[in-house]
């Protein structure tokens, strides 16, 4: 039956992966057409025994063609969206035109666009004059800027936004890993996937759990015997985080080592403000965000008060 395919594809996919329904189209074309004779499809389509015709982009032209046999467009990675267009303008005025049809012949797997993010990011990181200056120092402000951000919306609960500031995290990792001259962003992505199958043998192996407390605790022995047994209980707790989760967090590593009663102990201003973190902690609930909530609650008040 006569019309145009206009075959489109990825620059996400390896050139060449294309779906079946794809060859089949590419093979039962009477004529197969591109714009470009660098086109990444080009060489593989062709090893596949399928002619392919470098012409320059003429809507009239391909639509006169469809009228009487089966066209294949190769379409640019962009999409050829202009000449998508300016064939939709000669269909209007035909009384009988041929049949118009877009075909995916790839498909991007889930996370593709990360490829996109990184691709910009080393863009930037070697064009941009003020992302060339940047260092870990630099950015390292930034990135708990984001986090915060990321924790304000999800206590608020505008999720809608919470897509963006998540993207603002996710650019801050991978500007860390063009920064690096140790590690770029695919030894960051292979060392927590590692990771991620090695503490969840539940998933990746053949460990049986009954629940998720079993899950953390298998975790917690995964990750006590990754550091090694001379290794602190408090091997990796960041002591720069803000007092309230620091003492949170300090205090969950050594209820999990045991740590004797007494070492709990203080005296002070300080101690008082450590022993309501703890029971806190014991009641299951976060010290930050107990203080956060009660902070937001007072500036929403305050507001009212104000008549804003």
């Amino acid at each position: 039956m006569p019309g145009l395919t206009f075959l489109a594809s990825s620059s996400r996919v390896a050139p060449g992966q294309l779906t079946w329904p794809a060859w089949e189209t590419l093979r039962g074309a009477d004529r197969v057409l591109t714009g470009s004779g660098e086109h990444p499809q080009l060489p593989y389509v062709r090893d596949a025994g399928v002619a392919v015709e470098v012409v320059e982009p003429d809507a009239a032209a391909l639509v006169r063609e469809a009228s009487t046999g089966t066209v294949v467009w190769l379409a640019g990675l962009d999409g050829d969206e202009d000449l998508m267009r300016a064939v939709g303008s000669v269909l209007v005025g035909m009384d009988e035109p041929p049949q118009v049809e877009v075909v995916q012949g790839a498909y991007d797997l889930p996370g593709a666009r990360f490829l996109d993010l990184v691709a910009v990011m080393d863009t930037l990181r070697r064009e941009c004059p003020w992302d060339r200056e940047q260092t870990h120092e630099s950015l390292a402000p930034y990135l708990l800027e984001e986090a915060y951000e990321v924790i304000d919306l999800i206590e608020s609960g505008d999720l809608k936004a919470l897509r963006e500031e998540l993207g603002d995290v996710l650019m801050q990792v991978v500007f860390h890993a063009q920064v690096s001259p140790h590690f770029d962003v695919d030894d960051v992505a292979e060392g927590i996937t590692d990771k991620l199958v090695r503490r969840n043998p539940h998933v990746f192996g053949d460990v049986t759990v009954a629940d998720a407390d079993e899950v953390d605790a298998n975790w917690n022995a995964i990750k006590l015997a990754e550091r090694g047994e001379d290794a602190s209980i408090f091997h990796g707790v960041p002591m720069a985080q803000p007092s309230l989760s620091l003492a949170a967090q300090l205090q969950r590593r050594a209820a999990k080592a045991d740590v004797p009663e007494e070492l709990f102990a203080d005296d002070g201003v300080g101690a008082d403000l450590f022993a309501l973190v703890r029971r806190l902690r014991e009641e299951g609930r976060d010290p930050e965000a107990e203080l956060r909530a009660a902070a937001r609650r007072f500036h929403d008040r305050v507001e009212r008060h104000q008549g804003r």
